[in-house]
């Protein structure tokens, strides 16, 4: 899935090639989720725009779905065969601690995030901004208008910055 995908990416964009810093690649993510769609689809899209333009992105939108799309084509043919094999059962089962752990990966890269001197840019102010959008969540405020609200707060908060 996408999420366990951001850990890869992040790799990939920030750690190996050095096309966006920290900061730049959660900005990134944290639209990605706010817009429609598949966030591996949407992160891609946007890192191929920041790092190339528009052939950038059509290109990284590419990238992304092709494999995906050709290996779930080949799996699927193959799963509906032997989905009640127990072999097909026990590789599927041993996939999920591993699909966990990437997923807590791309989780721990957004509530950490460094910048590019080492030090982390989520303040006191994102973690109560954080807090009470989460507190909001809970008390089920419509989410729109927390996404809103929580951005209408960043940018009084962060826009002389």
């Amino acid at each position: 899935g996408g999420y366990a995908m951001l850990s890869l990416i992040h790799s990939e964009v920030v750690v190996r090639n050095g096309w966006l810093t920290n900061g730049e690649f959660s900005d990134i993510i944290a639209i990605s989720q706010m817009t429609p769609g598949p966030i591996a689809l949407n992160s891609a899209t946007y890192i191929g725009y920041e790092v190339a333009g528009v052939l950038g992105s059509m290109v990284a939108t590419t990238a992304v779905c092709i494999p995906a799309l050709t290996l779930m084509m080949l799996l699927t043919r193959f799963f509906l065969k032997l989905h009640n094999n127990r072999y097909v059962q026990s590789v599927v089962l041993a996939m999920r601690p591993v699909v966990v752990g990437m997923i807590m990966s791309a989780a721990l890269l957004l509530v950490f995030p460094h910048s590019d001197d080492g030090r982390s840019f989520i303040d006191g102010w994102s973690w109560l901004i954080f807090a009470l959008a989460l507190l909001g969540s809970a008390k089920k405020i419509n989410p729109i208008l927390l996404i809103v609200v929580s951005g209408i707060a960043g940018v009084v908060i962060y826009w002389p910055q």
